[in-house]
């Protein structure tokens, strides 16, 4: 096969390559920065000819633009695995809707369950043999495009050649229509540390070793575990992470990441997408160092496990008293997804010498100026329960941090209300004692 033939024969206008799409098809936009932009527009021109067109994505950083023009829905039904921002004020509109998963399942999914008519994802320019890589997402990238009727490419020379691992790459032959664009990355910034995440990272910090496995979620704490852990004296650190952030690429400047006592991919920052600022973006092109998998690999809590010492951090909305945690929902209203907290819960604790910490500020200011505990009796009615409480290993509040393994409903509810804010923890003490799972001689440090 002559590629650049190739190419050329498949090389096509926005307009004809998305002509393919018909009504009721199912067509997947990929996931997060990779997800399209001249396609995308190109199908929005054609809402009156379609109707019921279901589309799936993850974590939008862009308004789509079949969104914009069918506010009623009606032409174009956009279905989303993990809401941003955006998605969930789409969600509030009835704009969008959210499709549960366990993350490190995904690809099986698409494998097992799912019909995908048309996929059309952006991806990097052609290499001398013919691969199309994928850029800074992974994920189910490839089990989507196995199952594919029709693979259609958006290439842009600015997204960044991310090395794998595995599953990173498409080649030519298995491409239907190509379009050539350029657009910037969006730029994630980092949210900025508050005093409390700090705090939060202070109490977690000693549980760190030297040869320590890492992974970060999304979020301030998160941002100030990676700014302390670049400052500390730590040696030898490992990263296995879901999500590649600037965090890392300051731990990597800063010595404190070789993956040297790494089980598994030493020497390798391993992940499976990335979103964050051009920083990043430019730390991970052609990195021999890094490398991209998809989320089956990444996320499976067996492979997690595989590493020693492996420090899981995540966040959450509220916990229960009973060691439940919502960590995506207000309520019945969808803020985000489940994401890899199940997933990394499991392998940390499963990994010799590991530990995750489930995170949260004590307190949040409601609409109303009210300040709430977001430790609470029951979760609030409607709210989805994200971790199992027998998951949850450690849970850590500017208040302290507890441990809930292998302890009864009365040792949970001591535990979390001695880090809740201690303006709650009297009328915690009163609804633990209602529910029946507070002892009388049971004492707060």
């Amino acid at each position: 096969m002559n590629i650049i033939e190739e190419y050329q024969k498949k090389l096509t206008t926005p307009e004809k390559a998305v002509s393919v799409v018909k009504s009721g098809d199912w067509v997947d936009y990929g996931s997060f920065t990779g997800q399209p932009i001249v396609l995308d527009k190109a199908l929005a021109a054609r809402k009156d000819e379609l109707m019921d067109v279901k589309i799936r994505a993850v974590t939008a950083v862009r308004m789509p633009e079949v969104v914009k023009v069918d506010p009623e829905a009606r032409h174009f039904v956009y279905n989303n695995w993990h809401f941003s921002g955006l998605d969930r004020k789409l969600h509030d509109q009835g704009l969008c809707w959210y499709s549960p998963i366990i993350y490190n399942e995904l690809p099986s999914y698409y494998r097992r369950f799912l019909d995908v008519d048309v996929a059309m994802i952006p991806v990097a320019p052609m290499d001398e043999k013919g691969f199309f890589n994928f850029g800074p997402q992974v994920s189910h990238t490839k089990a989507m495009l196995e199952k594919a009727k029709i693979v259609i490419f958006e290439v842009n020379p600015k997204i960044p050649r991310c090395l794998g691992g595995l599953e990173e790459a498409l080649h030519i032959s298995e491409v239907d229509y190509i379009v050539e664009t350029e657009w910037d990355l969006p730029q994630i910034q980092p949210v900025p540390p508050t005093e409390l995440d700090n705090r939060i990272a202070g109490f977690i910090m000693p549980e760190l070793v030297d040869g320590s496995c890492i992974q970060l979620g999304i979020g301030g704490m998160p941002n100030a575990m990676g700014k302390i852990i670049a400052q500390s004296d730590l040696k030898d650190l490992g990263v296995h992470t879901e999500m590649m952030t600037e965090a890392f690429v300051e731990m990597v400047e800063a010595g404190r990441v070789t993956g040297a006592r790494k089980q598994i991919d030493r020497y390798k920052l391993t992940y499976t997408f990335s979103m964050g600022t051009q920083k990043t973006y430019d730390f991970l092109h052609n990195n021999p160092s890094c490398a991209i998998y998809p989320v089956d690999y990444v996320n499976n809590p067996w492979t997690i496990a595989k590493n020693d010492n492996v420090i899981a951090i995540n966040n959450c909305v509220e916990v229960d008293l009973f060691g439940q945690v919502c960590s995506e929902s207000s309520g019945t209203r969808q803020i985000s997804g489940t994401g890899g907290q199940v997933d990394f819960t499991i392998g940390a604790y499963h990994s010799q010498g590991g530990k995750s910490f489930i995170c949260l500020e004590s307190t949040y200011k409601a609409k109303n100026g009210e300040i709430k505990s977001r430790i609470n009796p029951i979760l609030t009615p409607g709210a989805i329960v994200t971790t199992h409480r027998a998951m949850v290993n450690y849970v850590v509040t500017e208040h302290g941090i507890v441990n809930l393994k292998g302890k009864s409903t009365w040792e949970r509810a001591e535990a979390l209300i001695s880090i809740a804010h201690p303006d709650f923890r009297d009328d915690l003490i009163k609804d633990a004692e209602k529910m029946g799972i507070w002892r009388r001689t049971a004492k707060l440090a």
